[in-house]
């Protein structure tokens, strides 16, 4: 054997030792991952969390979120999202992974491939750059929902980066967001998986000693409206939803947060 393929050997033995040492870290991080939603933490925010109609509710290290079996998705997905954990850090997207912390399990990813729709985060993993783990952790398949993409890539993405914008101008804000889980819906992949008609997203900013919400409603369609237009009162999600969003606000002050539409008080430039 010639040194010039003695040397070639030992280059793609390295080569193969380096890729399965990686693809063992990545996969026991994931599992890690997963493991962590079937423990309850003591830092979820708790008093911001809404009622689950579902019975059954999840806590990752990231977020928290009520999954739906009938539906094969979560109704809504609630986390902080601090000034601090925001972060222009790029990661490698990694592969989806069924979260086996959801005891009736999660959907599969596979329902989504070449369903024509996106695996649309409800945690977007660009609020969760703040770590590699805390990225990785939005690639389960609990919080994800069938978006179309120009949907998922225009309107839904706008509102998005503006939530970013509102945790830098604010120090932090409170997010859920989720599909209406109502209603007549498509539904995808073996499994079922349902197609929401709308989506919504609620933002709720407890700093400064003054709290304010503000609650977005949109049709599952591309739009280039401007972001306030979508804006309607809390009540009206949770009359579609059946969801109890901030019951441990004082009820007075819950009232009248939910049943308002104003958003004067929220920065839209």
């Amino acid at each position: 054997m010639s040194r010039k393929t003695t040397y070639s050997i030992l280059t793609a033995l390295i080569l193969i030792a380096v890729y399965s040492y990686n693809f063992y870290t990545e996969r026991k991080v994931q599992q890690e991952i997963v493991a962590t939603g079937k423990e309850v933490k003591s830092n979820t925010n708790a008093y911001f969390l809404p009622t689950s109609t579902t019975g059954q509710i999840v806590h990752h290290n990231g977020y928290s979120l009520s999954y739906s079996e009938p539906h094969e998705q979560a109704e809504w997905v609630a986390y902080e999202l601090k000034k601090s954990h925001l972060s222009n850090t790029n990661f490698k997207r990694p592969y989806f992974e069924i979260d086996n912390a959801v005891k009736t399990k999660a959907a599969h990813w596979r329902n989504y491939k070449k369903s024509g729709y996106d695996r649309g985060h409800l945690c977007p993993a660009g609020d969760r750059k703040y770590s590699k783990a805390a990225h990785d952790e939005t690639f389960l398949t609990s919080n994800i929902s069938p978006q179309k993409h120009d949907f998922n890539a225009g309107i839904w993405n706008r509102l998005e980066q503006k939530v970013r914008y509102w945790a830098n101008k604010y120090d932090g804000v409170f997010v859920v967001s989720g599909g209406v889980l109502k209603g007549r819906m498509k539904t995808i992949g073996d499994e079922a998986v349902s197609v929401p008609n709308q989506f919504y997203k609620i933002v709720i900013d407890n700093n400064n000693g003054e709290t304010k919400m503000l609650a977005f409603l949109m049709d599952h369609e591309a739009s280039n409206l401007p972001l306030y237009k979508f804006v309607v009162p809390v009540d009206t999600i949770e009359n579609l939803t059946g969801i109890d969003f901030f019951a441990e606000l004082d009820d007075s002050l819950e009232n009248r947060l939910e049943a308002s539409n104003s958003f004067k008080n929220w920065s839209f430039n």
